[in-house]
């Protein structure tokens, strides 16, 4: 093989690297950081667009309240896509 193909090669492989799998790792490794940071109170979007509250977590499950008439889903810690802390006061 020429020497030249083999540099080519290998900046190919470069190039694939730091355009395309490095950030995916460091999107994967946020998104994991985000999920295991998650407590209750925290307000959370699923995958499938549920909004909702967390009242409970246990391990890899997540309970979350979902509207005003205090619907509870139980969930997955994988499903969650967004995260925002709760802004409301608890009730007295």
């Amino acid at each position: 093989m020429d020497p030249t193909m083999i540099i080519m090669i290998v900046a190919m492989v470069g190039i694939f690297y730091f355009l395309i799998i490095r950030p995916e790792k460091n999107k994967k490794k946020k998104l994991a950081e985000m999920r295991e940071s998650l407590s209750v109170g925290d307000r959370v979007t699923t995958i499938g667009g549920i909004c909702g509250k967390i009242v409970s977590i246990d391990g890899d499950h997540l309970t979350i309240e979902s509207s005003a008439d205090r619907v509870r889903i139980e969930i997955t810690k994988w499903c969650i896509s967004t995260t925002g802390k709760s802004s409301e006061e608890p009730p007295k």
